[in-house]
């Protein structure tokens, strides 16, 4: 059993939006895919996406081992992947079997947040700034040392993680924040694979005719299947 943790930035996404990254590994790996909807900001805030996310996740233990169930997601789904893991140690959740953490990482930061812009992703550059609390959005209120909302800052909590797929483009925007998210993982003994496809835009798998697409869930699918029992 996989769960899906779709993308939106933690407000929404286009119809269907689960489906496109849950499908695919249903028809390719033959996994029952569970795609979570999870509550979005303005409404909720975090950790409540986590929250949801751990619901499903006890549902699907009362019927399969966590060695048997794999979760994974794409942009605000990637991340999230990474909080519930987070969430899942704070609640005694026994780990699950892997993860897929794509188009996402330790941050959004770095080199990639001002190139992504240029190519056409993400925002345009700002002038840097202190670290500060976020006061609007799915992360408002919340402290930055909270290591369920912000799991990158915390070696204990990424130590603990289980074998861990990351996948991010050349053009991502988000492509700093994985490499980092790679290195931090292996850092902490962590069974991490970076998987960088060359031209790849943010969700860059999204459209499926892409040769690249599917050489890209190819690797999804064998890395999940390798690891559940």
């Amino acid at each position: 059993v996989l769960i899906n943790l779709h993308g939106g930035g933690f407000v929404g996404c286009f119809t269907e939006c689960g489906g496109l990254e849950s499908v695919p590994m249903a028809a390719l790996g033959g996994f029952r895919v569970v795609s979570v909807d999870y509550r979005l900001a303005p409404a909720a805030k975090a950790p409540e996406a986590s929250e949801d996310v751990a619901a499903v996740y006890r549902e699907v233990l009362k019927h399969t081992q966590p060695g048997s169930v794999g979760i994974f997601g794409c942009s605000a789904g990637g991340s999230l992947t990474l909080q519930s893991l987070s969430y899942f140690q704070q609640q005694k959740l026994p780990r699950p079997a892997a993860a897929g953490v794509y188009c996402a990482g330790s941050s959004f930061g770095g080199d990639s947040a001002i190139l992504g812009g240029m190519l056409g992703d993400g925002d345009p550059p700002v002038a840097p700034r202190a670290a500060s609390v976020p006061t609007t959005g799915y992360f408002r209120g919340v402290p930055l040392d909270d290591p369920v909302a912000y799991p990158g800052r915390s070696p204990k909590v990424l130590a603990q993680f289980p074998p861990t797929l990351v996948i991010v483009g050349t053009r991502d925007f988000a492509l700093s924040g994985a490499v980092s998210l790679h290195s931090q993982l292996v850092a902490n003994g962590v069974d991490a694979r970076l998987h960088v496809w060359e031209g790849g835009r943010h969700a860059f798998f999204y459209d499926s005719r892409m040769p690249e697409s599917r050489e890209a869930y190819r690797v999804m699918t064998k890395f999940f299947a390798d690891r559940l029992r």
